[in-house]
């Protein structure tokens, strides 16, 4: 299952979300900021290793940095991930 995650005062976070909720995909939030210092460490790493970025997302151990949203590179890069056809 695709694993989002995000920070709850984060607007490409929640647009992320919407997206995903209103095309029927499953998935996971997981709040940054009460994750445990390894998952934290681990998102640094996937976005450069100076600081976290949301939304980060990973799915079957394929992860994407944090970015701004937008639908269509979003869509792009979680079929790349195989998340949807």
């Amino acid at each position: 299952m695709l694993n989002v995650y995000s920070a709850t005062w984060c607007p490409h976070c929640q647009k992320a979300i919407k997206f995903l909720e209103e095309n029927n995909i499953e998935f996971n939030v997981i709040n940054i900021e009460t994750q445990p210092p390894d998952v934290v460490q681990k998102v640094v790493e996937v976005n450069g290793g100076d600081d976290w970025v949301v939304p980060t997302l990973e799915f079957n151990g394929t992860w994407r940095p944090g970015k701004v949203f937008e639908a269509n590179s979003f869509k792009q890069d979680i079929q790349k991930m195989g998340v949807i056809d």
